[in-house]
């Protein structure tokens, strides 16, 4: 499985946003300059997350984007789906019941297939660790573990976007 590009820009978007003061807006412009992305396909991502909830669009010349709701209930898998949907990331086409020797009576196959359940299980363990997540805890650690020069910078960086608007 390969999840987007566009999942790792959602994440490190939503975690600059929740470590915002909650008046405090960014434009798609401006989150996709400080990370260095492509603002068109940015766009579209952060229109996905404002669509599904997780952000929240102001208009205006102050207006851009901020969370919808509060860090700490905000998931990485939250995030994901909004990006990549719902989809199982394993379909099973059932393959035991073709070929020279399957069994004519589909009664012969009560059971899920077992390659299809390990997966559905591993599937629901990723998602549940997905689920722990939440940016408070990435805002927190960013805190603790970011380099201290980095951090210098993007304070510059933002005090020079709220001061322009």
């Amino acid at each position: 499985m390969k999840i987007s590009n566009t999942v790792e820009w959602a994440i490190h978007c939503c975690t600059l946003l929740a470590g915002l003061p909650e008046d405090v807006n960014l434009s798609a412009k401006d989150l996709a300059e400080y990370h260095g992305v492509p603002h068109p396909y940015l766009a579209k991502a952060l229109q996905m997350l404002s669509n599904d909830g997780i952000l929240k669009t102001i208009s205006g010349p102050k207006g851009g984007y901020r969370l919808a709701s509060k860090p700490d209930s905000v998931s990485l898998l939250d995030i994901v789906l909004s990006i990549e949907g719902n989809d199982s990331c394993f379909g099973c086409e059932e393959i035991r019941q073709q070929g020279p020797t399957a069994l004519k009576r589909s009664l012969s196959y009560k059971r899920p297939c077992l390659i299809a359940s390990a997966m559905w299980k591993a599937e629901n363990v990723w998602r549940a660790e997905l689920e722990k997540v939440k940016l408070t805890h990435l805002v927190d650690q960013v805190k603790v573990e970011a380099d201290p020069r980095q951090m210098k910078k993007t304070q510059e960086w933002l005090n020079d976007k709220y001061n322009s608007k």
